[in-house]
């Protein structure tokens, strides 16, 4: 019983969290689209170097090519057969996907399609979405908690968390990282079956290998926003004030982030970047990061789906992959 309090009294406090930062974040949404100057960034728009907005585009490919490398990871702990170039097309449509409309279409939805067209199984298809997930996460622990250590930025007054909190929970994300390896190398039991599902603890090597990817995807997506704002701002202060606005929009639910990135950013950066400059570059981002590599993923999923039962049948020579099969 004291457990379930516990427990009960945690959901609480977590949901009563999220909605204060929903309410925050709301509230700088309305503010931001209340004071920009429309005119002023159409005209931000028109200006920008061509040149610029070809580097912005080739770091966004390369994140994106980046990102995709993930699932490989799920293909080298389960074994599965699929070619290279197949698992980095489901990534890639998968992730512009969940970049646009949030992550239960392109995380989870569009991963079991596209892998179940291309035979694999559904707990295949479980493990290696699971890997791509903490692949994510612990190379945003780790660049976050790296950067909010070492550079906090300087947050509003009104923020209850702090730049000296914001210093220990950089600590804190560091640690887990730490943590993680730590187990991955040392860890003597490797396996465990919780509600059905296996789980396989990955190798200290596999660890690195999903820290580099992601800290470097992640270091790539800031290095997106910092060419776009053409040298306004620090590239370590963009880089905090993406991990921040990352995490308002997963907690907040909004796809995309759509305005929650935005108004973060305007809430940090705002005295450092003109603002017109400032939404300016964000809404090149959008287009750059965003809508640009879904228009591509749309085109891409039809032939994903066309192909998918004649390159299985073909080299595989099974329509189905089982978990027993092909898993480590």
């Amino acid at each position: 019983m004291p457990d379930e309090k516990r427990s009960r009294r945690w959901v609480r406090v977590r949901t009563l969290l999220t909605i204060a930062l929903a309410v925050v974040v709301v509230g700088l949404m309305v503010h931001w689209v209340r004071t920009v100057k429309w005119a002023e960034v159409l005209t931000a728009l028109q200006n920008y170097p061509v040149s610029t907005l070809a580097a912005a585009a080739a770091i966004a490919a390369l994140s994106h090519l980046l990102y995709s490398t993930y699932d490989l990871i799920g293909r080298h702990q389960t074994g599965h057969p699929l070619r290279t170039r197949q698992v980095l097309g489901v990534a890639f449509v998968s992730y512009a996907f969940n970049l646009n409309l949030g992550s239960l279409v392109g995380g989870f939805a569009m991963r079991y399609q596209l892998y179940s067209r291309l035979g694999l199984s559904t707990p295949v298809i479980t493990q290696v979405l699971g890997l791509s997930l903490l692949t994510n996460w612990l190379g945003y622990a780790f660049v976050a908690g790296t950067a909010f250590a070492l550079s906090p930025p300087e947050l509003p007054a009104a923020w209850e968390l702090g730049s000296a909190g914001l210093h220990g929970l950089g600590g804190a994300l560091v640690l887990l990282v730490l943590g993680y390896l730590g187990l991955c190398f040392a860890a003597r039991r490797r396996e465990w079956t919780i509600r059905g599902h296996r789980l396989v603890l990955p190798t200290g090597a596999v660890a690195f290998w999903q820290l580099g990817v992601s800290a470097g995807n992640w270091a790539l997506i800031a290095g997106v926003v910092y060419v776009l704002m053409q040298q306004h701002a620090a590239y370590a202060s963009v880089l905090c004030v993406l991990l921040i606005a990352a995490i308002a929009g997963v907690i907040t639910h909004v796809p995309a982030g759509l305005g929650v990135i935005e108004a973060v950013f305007i809430a940090l950066l705002s005295r450092q970047v003109p603002q017109a400059d400032l939404v300016a570059a964000l809404l090149a981002y959008r287009a750059i990061y965003y809508l640009a590599p879904l228009g591509i993923a749309v085109a891409l999923l039809f032939g994903l789906e066309a192909r998918g039962a004649t390159d299985t049948d073909r080299h595989t020579g099974r329509r189905s992959i089982g978990n027993s099969s092909y898993t480590r």
